[in-house]
């Protein structure tokens, strides 16, 4: 039975584009991409490629992390006047990583319908491709690139006991690694998956330490999917005490930190109040 696809006016679209093989886009989005009265995307000159292949003209606005504020508004504008537009990334569905988060905001802020139009994403792709559990994960994006907001983010991660799913370019990709290392040991299993799609798709299922030691003298190359083991240990049952907490604290503080810093993990470690945390600290040196 032939399924009518309907464009509606005042409505923004979500379309989902190929990551690698044109043959991924579906009928649906070719139809939408033919039917709205404009195209909001990421570059426009990635996407005018993509119309292009399809044989399709249609007005391109672009839409990316430095403009979408004002352009923002310009599009919930242009929605609210009765027109319809398609929101594409440069590849892969939008709004994941991507300020189209921010346009279906502003569009549920001011009542602007929006439709999501499914079709590819690497982060499942490659989540079905690691061998690694699928029922539970967590998509956790670009790990934070300063010093300390990373390591604690790691240091949180650590104790995820679902499967991670992180992004990563690859001219960063062996220092992540060695910090993810770090936190989580070399046992821990990971996928890397690059080039999903195209010609040269890659997905390597290993361990962290081997997977160090695979990119110690081989230049990676394309956008990576990191698929990560949760972590099988089980919660610490044993009771808290003050020698306990100390005890962390005196760790961080050898590894570098300082008191202020060791404290305050601490206290996210255990649930506890930065300032009981801090005065515990402070009593046991008087």
């Amino acid at each position: 039975m032939e399924e009518k696809n309907f464009v509606s006016g005042s409505t923004l679209y979500l379309v989902a584009t190929p990551i690698g093989n044109m043959y991924d886009i579906s009928l649906r989005a070719m139809d939408v991409l033919r039917k709205v009265d404009f195209i909001a995307a990421e570059d426009t000159r990635v996407t005018m490629k993509l119309l292009q292949r399809l044989e399709i003209k249609k007005e391109l606005v672009s839409y990316y992390e430095h403009n979408k504020k004002e352009r923002g508004i310009e599009i919930v504008n242009r929605l609210m006047n009765g027109e319809s537009c398609a929101l594409v990334t440069d590849a892969g569905t939008p709004a994941i990583s991507d300020p189209g988060e921010d346009l279906v905001v502003l569009c549920s802020e001011n009542n602007v319908n929006v439709v999501g139009i499914p079709g590819p994403c690497a982060a499942v792709n490659a989540l079905t491709l690691s061998a690694l559990p699928t029922g539970k994960f967590v998509f956790e994006g670009f790990l934070p690139v300063k010093g300390k907001e990373r390591r604690e983010r790691l240091e949180f991660l650590s104790k995820e006991e679902r499967t991670m799913i992180l992004y990563e370019a690859p001219h960063k990709l062996n220092a992540t690694l060695l910090d993810i290392c770090k936190h989580f040991g070399g046992d821990r299993r990971i996928a890397l998956c690059r080039e999903l799609t195209k010609l040269n798709e890659e997905v390597i299922r290993t361990t962290l330490s081997e997977a160090i030691a695979f990119y110690s003298d081989k230049q990676p190359k394309g956008e990576f999917v990191m698929i990560i083991e949760g972590t099988s240990e089980q919660p610490n049952d044993e009771p808290m005490t003050d020698d306990i907490i100390l005890k962390k604290i005196d760790e961080y503080i050898s590894d570098g930190r300082s008191s202020s810093d060791a404290v305050k993990t601490v206290s996210k470690d255990f649930g506890l109040p930065k300032n009981t945390v801090y005065s515990l600290y402070l009593s046991s040196k008087e």
